[in-house]
């Protein structure tokens, strides 16, 4: 008796076909943040308070996160990671400090590390400056002016699935939060 193959599944023309969009990269993301800080109009309406930042979403690239923040004279973030996200900020009006440990921190297991001399990197980000970064990147941003708001753009991808907030004392790095988005959205 002959064997009769069963008819196949219809398929979709390849011009219907669903596929996702790439990631964005980090370079992507830079990018994204640069020109969103340039616009002047964006900028000017972000609602700025004397006493603490302040900030509004952003559709970002590819599903990414992003906002749009502003900075108060002497108010920083602390020290924190974005886990598994790649970021990048850019800053749009004022000076921002970064300050960043040149290492890549385990993602779980410790609450206390000693940090190896050399770790500690310092820039200073004007107007229209920005960096990316990858997975895991510990830093803390300040705007270190003590008259005039900073305002900034960042973008995170995968949107940020929590962030680990840490204290610091001379070479000792403490995990004293985790976050998790519904207490910063």
């Amino acid at each position: 008796m002959p064997q009769h193959a069963s008819p196949l599944p219809p398929t979709l023309p390849s011009s219907l076909s669903f596929s996702p969009a790439p990631a964005p990269t980090s370079a992507e993301l830079l990018d994204f943040v640069r020109r969103t800080a340039a616009d002047r109009e964006l900028v000017d309406s972000l609602p700025l308070d004397p006493e603490g930042r302040t900030w509004v979403r952003l559709d970002g690239p590819g599903g990414s996160e992003a906002w749009l923040i502003g900075w108060p004279p002497g108010t920083g973030t602390g020290w924190h990671d974005h886990a598994e996200s790649l970021g990048a900020f850019a800053t749009a009006r004022g000076t921002l400090t970064e300050n960043a440990l040149a290492v890549r921190l385990p993602a779980s297991g410790w609450k206390t590390l000693e940090l190896a001399d050399g770790l500690d990197r310092s820039r200073r980000l004007p107007e229209g400056a920005g960096r990316a970064f990858g997975h895991h990147h510990v830093h803390e941003v300040l705007n270190e002016s003590t008259d005039t708001h900073a305002i900034s753009v960042h973008a995170y991808h995968p949107p940020l699935p929590l962030i680990r907030r840490f204290s610091r004392t001379g070479a000792v790095l403490r995990l004293e939060q985790v976050e998790r988005p519904e207490e910063w959205q």
